[in-house]
């Protein structure tokens, strides 16, 4: 993008000249300069005033804050060990906190780190490293076919996936979308396949069933690079099609297609889904696109999937992370690791060496989701219910109490901290249950190098454009600080954020004010089948079908499908969640007048034969409950909408109405995270992520009647 800067300050954000990138821009983009000028911005470091939760904080300098901060950190780490200490953020969220974080923390010795990204990408790529040891990315310009599950990139959301989809279907390639939704993308697609919610595993195991029963897989690569096949093989035989049918609700014969399209008309592409991420299946689910990836010969080849690797002259934050620095001993505290371990330590330490062999680097924490903390762990033990206590809970451009499953745990956690410390821009409603606000700066305001969080070896700079307002700190200046106030100030030894990048970029020969002006993009030259000189960063060296690692955590090797918990009476509807409007990200923007006025309430949507089954009109106000939480919300009918679901938006609450325990700004009220549960069958097993995709629920109208 392109910033248009008067007297200082950005009036005007467009989408940038370059044919690569032109029209990649969002609504979100172009209201920010008002979001970031917002009257209601955080300018200033806050120190509540009364009790946890009151609401109320008054004005104090970064001196005094670090000063108290320090102080209460160094304390709990001393009484309860380092690992008391835990840290929730996204680099999503927060553009980048430079491996700073995690650095910090594993000197100190915390391996507590929890993250958004374990319901969305960071897991993905976790799980993808089980199979062929990277997370490959989708070679959109050369690609014949899109695989889209239940994802729908749009003109306002996921714009240069979009864009990249359009070209697609402008030369000829195909679009098949799995969606129970008619959606946008649905509506343009070649093939639609309206599966039933949280079926993704099993409609793929069909999918491989077509494949193998056909021979239409690249028996070259199967027998050269994979493991495991006759076994996978006798594990889809047990999915005729009839049983996928059954399963997902689509025909045999449609499903049957879209198998033979994905399979024929490549190399195809099953780009990254945020849906089958957050079902009680996943780990399968995600396991089965990387198996479909390989057994059809679209890994690493030009118009399937890039193993992209390190860039060979640039410092990847993995390296500043220091994930080896870290003991082993503290690393077996990582909480949740014992239980549901893929995305642990525990769950990723066979591929240490695998990926030193490869990769050249023991550690790549790929999408910052490879060495993570299971989040319910941490709640709960947070809330006094785990192995350990956790006293100390930082937040980071995060919004933790609406970021994850359970909210009512995550408050009973919040509550009985010893220590919050929040990074923000405006007072969210986890902010309001914190001792320290501290003022974050945005993306206009400091310069950046993206590296796709660790996925991709390509880089995109990105300059300042003015200055911040107030008091606001870049996450490098937060982090600096933070070790100075814990004593450690060698850990940050570069004197500003553009000194790292100068640091970075020293084998490439350049500073970041050269690289910048030089490059919009700038990547090593990406070669293909690099598998045939390395073999893939896997215990076996080999695309694992059948996988060495969870067979010996204890799982179950193969993909597999659990069928749904019997019907609850009580709860005859069916929802997902996760959805994020196009004019907010995740649960931010909601105090941006003029997003607001596009989508100024949250709204579920059913059908109209749901609706008028359930004695619903468009508009009405209603609550929507689970065995977990309830909700209110207004009814939106929409046609595209299968019978019987409910689609529930994700992160809503008002920041115009009052703070403080009890109503947090609407969170109370409105919030999804209070419909979700995170235990039992509504679990994944294998990573511990929440089922967000088939829930039970029941709409209470407000006369008090369950429908």
């Amino acid at each position: 993008m392109v910033t248009e800067v008067q007297k200082g300050r950005v009036t005007r954000v467009r989408s940038s000249d370059n044919p690569l990138f032109k029209d990649n821009i969002c609504i979100k983009g172009i209201t920010a300069p008002k979001n970031f000028a917002n009257p209601d911005r955080v300018l200033y470091p806050q120190r509540r005033v009364g009790e946890r939760g009151s609401g109320k904080f008054e004005r104090v300098s970064w001196e005094e804050a670090l000063a108290d901060i320090g102080t209460r950190l160094k304390k709990i780490i001393d009484e309860h060990g380092p690992e008391a200490w835990a840290v929730s953020t996204s680099q999503w969220n927060t553009g980048t906190d430079h491996g700073l974080g995690r650095r910090i923390m594993n000197h100190v010795g915390s391996p507590n780190w929890i993250s958004g990204v374990a319901l969305c990408a960071g897991n993905t790529a976790a799980v993808n490293r089980l199979t062929y040891g990277w997370y490959p990315w989708p070679d959109y310009d050369n690609t014949n076919c899109v695989v889209l599950f239940g994802h729908n990139p749009g003109k306002n959301s996921w714009v240069p996936v979009y864009n990249q989809i359009q070209r697609v279907k402008a030369r000829g390639g195909k679009l098949i979308v799995l969606d129970p939704r008619k959606s946008e993308c649905a509506e343009m697609a070649d093939l639609w396949l309206p599966l039933k919610v949280g079926s993704d595993a099993a409609m793929m195991l069909g999918w491989l069933k077509v494949i193998f029963d056909e021979g239409l897989y690249d028996r070259t690569f199967v027998d050269r690079w994979t493991i495991g096949f006759e076994d996978l093989r006798k594990r889809v035989d047990e999915f005729p099609l009839s049983r996928v049918a059954e399963i997902t609700g689509c025909s045999p014969e449609l499903i049957a297609r879209a198998a033979r399209m994905y399979a024929t008309m490549g190399p195809s592409v099953i780009p990254w889904t945020p849906i089958t991420d957050q079902q009680r299946n996943s780990t399968s689910g995600i396991r089965l696109q990387s198996i479909l990836r390989a057994v059809c010969g679209y890994l690493d080849v030009p118009g399937g999937e890039a193993l992209m690797g390190f860039h060979p002259k640039i410092v990847s934050e993995s390296e500043i992370e220091m994930h080896h620095l870290l003991p082993e001993s503290q690393k077996a505290k990582q909480l949740g690791s014992d239980a549901h371990p893929v995305f642990t330590y525990r769950g990723q330490a066979a591929l240490r060496e695998p990926c030193k062999r490869v990769w050249g680097h023991e550690y790549a924490n790929q999408v910052t989701g490879c060495f993570m903390a299971n989040p319910s762990a941490v709640f709960r033990a947070m809330a006094g219910e785990g192995p350990y206590p956790v006293k100390a809970l930082f937040s980071i451009g995060n919004n933790t109490l609406m970021g994850f499953a359970n909210m009512p745990l995550i408050l009973k956690a919040l509550l009985n901290q010893d220590l919050i410390v929040v990074q923000e821009h405006v007072m969210t409603p986890t902010a309001q249950l914190a001792d320290y606000v501290l003022p974050g700066d945005s993306w206009l305001e400091r310069p950046w190098m993206f590296d796709g969080y660790g996925w991709l070896s390509i880089y995109k700079p990105s300059q300042k454009s003015m200055e911040p307002p107030g008091e606001c700190t870049s996450t490098f200046e937060f982090w600096k600080r933070i070790a100075g106030a814990l004593g450690r100030s060698e850990l940050v030894p570069w004197p500003t954020l553009e000194a790292l990048y100068d640091w970075r970029l020293k084998a490439l020969g350049v500073d970041f004010e050269t690289f910048a002006e030089t490059y919009e993009v700038h990547a090593d030259k990406l070669e293909f089948r690099k598998y045939e000189q390395t073999g893939f960063a896997t215990p076996s060296g080999k695309v694992e079908l059948r996988s060495s690692i969870l067979d010996d955590l204890g799982f179950d090797p193969l993909p597999y499908w659990r069928d749904a918990p019997p019907p609850d009476a009580d709860y005859p509807l069916t929802m997902f969640t996760g959805v994020r409007e196009a004019e907010y990200f995740q649960t931010g923007g909601r105090h941006v007048p003029e997003l607001r006025a596009r989508k100024p309430e949250p709204v579920l949507f059913v059908s109209p034969a749901t609706a008028k089954a359930q004695g619903l009109s468009e508009g009405e106000w209603v609550s929507v409950e689970t065995r977990t939480g309830a909700v209110d919300i207004q009814v939106g009918v929409r046609a595209n909408m299968p019978d019987g679901l409910v689609r529930i938006p994700h992160g809503w609450w008002k920041p115009e109405t009052e703070r403080g325990l009890g109503k947090l700004s609407g969170a109370m009220q409105y919030a999804d995270a209070q419909l979700c549960p995170d235990d039992g069958d509504y679990l994944d097993i294998e990573q511990g992520v929440p089922h967000l995709k088939g829930l039970p629920c029941r709409i209470v109208k407000r006369g008090g009647a369950t429908t």
